[in-house]
Order: structure tokens, then sequence, then C-alpha cells
């Protein structure tokens, strides 16, 4: 049993520093470097700019080409062209482009929106790999101790000192200890693999990870709420509605129709004689039953839905801005104070029950006791600082902010 701890302890240093150390940063920068991040917003973003590009162009001419035999007049022909160019005399194609161009806004802070989105999500595989790592290394601390103890019990038994009841009782400490490295190891394993999987690099399942769990605390209150209105999906939103706007008044528009000029010439043979002349058309459709108002509607609705979203959205955030706010201030402060007063004493009380056991002042059972009350404090102080790092993440997603 005590070579199977001793492997276990030496093969651990090894995994966990087969690399460089990887912090968060680093974890960003890779992640949201991959290509296919940037592809898909291309792509979209290329979607809404041909829209844009398609709503701004020119009616394409119509040409027409005519040739009519006479009956009357044996031999008798007519020929004719012409050329007809659809006029926007009311201005909507100008305002259809604008608003794809508001359109082509909106992607784009969609896509600005999708990045934060990515990086809040590698932030949480990155911290909850390190906090992983920082359970299983106090974990291992714990069947090192363990490891010491069993070199006194094997002392003491040879002395005949040790009671049935010790060897047992330790034995069943130490299957504890190392079925919770076990799982704890391949806790830290599935994290890593879903980090490596976020930013593209397989080193990542063996790098160690580097960092704080414990965040920095939140700006003040009023500086956050101030920055809300520059979310990338409230600005979308609002792009959205000013596109829905200017087609409405495009659609508004409706009573002044598009005018068809056309330019052309004719030439008619007789037989014994050939004229040609000059044409000149012009084309108006009359708004009688199409003026353009189930388009004014419809812009209209469109407007307003997305304003109401907005709003919604915007009050929705301020409020759950104000209590992450207050709840990252009480999550960071409780486990400052944990760190501060329960883990710094723990490392007292664990030296006098070390000195108390080896000068036989107490039992195995109370040393017991004190390394496993040990690794509560110091595992329970790590998923204090934990929570506070999953608010902040949630609370920086929250201002539109990629890292603290």
């Amino acid at each position: 049993m005590r070579l199977l701890i001793a492997l276990l302890l030496a093969a651990l240093p090894v995994a966990a520093h087969a690399d460089a150390p990887l912090t968060e940063a680093a974890a960003l920068r890779l992640g949201l470097a991959r290509p296919e991040l940037a592809e898909r917003a291309r792509d979209a973003l290329d979607e809404a700019e041909a829209n844009a590009d398609e709503a701004g162009l020119w009616a394409n001419p119509t040409l027409e080409l005519g040739r009519e035999r006479m009956n009357a007049a044996p031999g008798s022909t007519e020929r004719s062209w012409q050329i007809s160019q659809p006029l926007d005399l009311g201005g909507r194609r100008g305002l259809r482009r604008e608003a794809g161009e508001r359109r082509t806004d909106a992607v784009r802070a969609g896509n600005e929106g999708r990045r934060h989105e990515q990086a809040a999500e590698i932030r949480r595989a990155f911290h909850a790999a390190l906090h992983r790592q920082a359970v299983v290394d106090v974990t291992v601390t714990w069947v090192q101790r363990f490891a010491r103890v069993d070199a006194k019990f094997a002392r003491l038994e040879k002395a005949g000192e040790a009671s049935g009841y010790d060897r047992r009782r330790l034995a069943r400490e130490r299957l504890t200890a190392e079925a919770r490295l076990a799982a704890g190891r391949g806790e830290l394993a599935r994290e890593r693999e879903r980090l490596a999987a976020l930013i593209g690099r397989a080193e990542a399942r063996d790098a160690a990870l580097t960092g704080s769990l414990l965040p920095a605390a939140p700006p003040a209150l009023a500086d956050a709420l101030a920055r809300l209105d520059t979310r990338p999906d409230l600005t979308a939103l609002g792009h959205q509605a000013e596109a829905a706007e200017l087609e409405q008044r495009a659609a508004g528009r409706g009573w002044l129709p598009d005018l068809t000029l056309g330019v052309g010439g004719k030439r008619t043979e007789t037989g014994i004689a050939r004229d040609h002349g000059t044409l000149l058309t012009l084309s108006i459709p009359l708004p009688v039953f199409d003026r353009q108002q189930t388009a004014d509607r419809r812009a209209a609705a469109q407007a307003l839905n997305a304003r109401a979203k907005r709003s919604l959205a915007r009050s929705r955030a301020e409020g759950e801005l104000r209590g992450l706010h207050g709840q990252l201030g009480h999550l960071i402060a409780a486990a400052t104070d944990y760190r501060r007063q329960a883990a710094a004493g723990a490392s007292e009380l664990l030296r006098i029950a070390e000195a108390a056991y080896q000068g036989g002042e107490s039992t195995l059972l109370e040393l017991l006791d004190a390394y496993r009350g040990a690794l509560e404090t110091e595992t329970t102080a790590l998923d204090l600082e934990w929570k506070a790092r999953e608010a902040r993440i949630d609370y920086d997603l929250l201002t539109g902010s990629i890292a603290e």
C-alpha cells in the first residue's frame, strides 16, 4: 500500500508540470484566435454586407427589340428597339441600403457578443480546471500525511504498541484518501479536456495551470451601470430598431411610385421607301391598391418590437447586474475572511496535533481527525473562491467585458 501511495505522489507532479504553465490570459488568447471563430464571424458579416449592397443596387435596365411585318403593304417591315430604366424618385433605395447597413452593424455587434460568450466559456473552463488542480494538490498533501503516519504506525506495530482497531481505522482512512485522490484526478482530467477543446490546444491536457481563483473586487456599481448600454446584445437590438425605422420610412413613400423612362428608335421599310424615328416612353404605376401600406405596418411593428425587446433586456440586465454586484462583494469577502481566519489557523492546529501524537499525548484517531479537518478547511476555502470566480465571470459577461 505504501508503494502505491509513493507511485501516485511521484506521478502527479510529472503529469502536472509536463509543459509550461498556462495562464487565463494565454488561454483566452489561444481560444479567441481560433480560425473557426473568425470564419464564422466573417461569413455572417459578409452575408449582411451583401444584403445591404443588394438593397442599394439600381434596378437593371430593360432592352426591347421588335420586328413587325405589315400585311397591308406586302414587303413592309417595322423594326424597333428601346432601353427602359426604372428611376427611384422617392429615395426608397437609399433608405433600404441604409437599413441594410444598420443590420450589418447589428450583425457586427452580434459577432462581438458571441466573442464575449466564448471568452466567458473559456474562462469558466480554465478556472474550473484550476479549481480541480488545487483540490488535487491539497488531496496529495493529505495522502502524504498518511504516508508519514503509516511509517510511524509501523514502528509502533513492531514494538507491539499498536491496536488492531487503530490499524483498521488507518487502513480505512488511507483507502478514503486514495479514492478521493483518484476521483479528483478524474475530475481534473475532464476539465482539462474541456479546456483543451475550447482553446484548440491538446497540450492544455498536461500543462500546469497558474492563476488566482479569487477574483478582484468589481468596479463601482455606477460605473458598471453606465457601461450597460455598450453591451453587444443591446447594441444589436438598437441597430435592428433603426433598420426597421428606415424600412418604415421607405415604405411610407409608397405614394410616390417609381418612374420608368425609355428611349429607343423605330425604322420602317415599305419596299419603296424607308423611314425612321426616335422613341421616348414614360410609364408610371398608379398607386391605387398597393401603396406599401402593409410594408409600412410591418416595418413599424418590427421597430416597436426591437425597441421593446431592448428596453426589457436593458431593465433585466440592470437588475441582474445589481444582484451580481452585491453577491460578488459578499462572496469575495467571505472567501477572503475564511482564508485568513480558518485556513490560516488550520496549519497551526495541525502542527499541534502532529506534535501531540508524536509525543504520545494524543491518539491516532485525534490525529486523523485533525488531518481530515485540515483538508475540509482547505477545500472549503477553494470552493468559496471558485464560487466568487464564477460570479465574477458572469458579472464581466453581463457588463460586456471579456476579462476582469
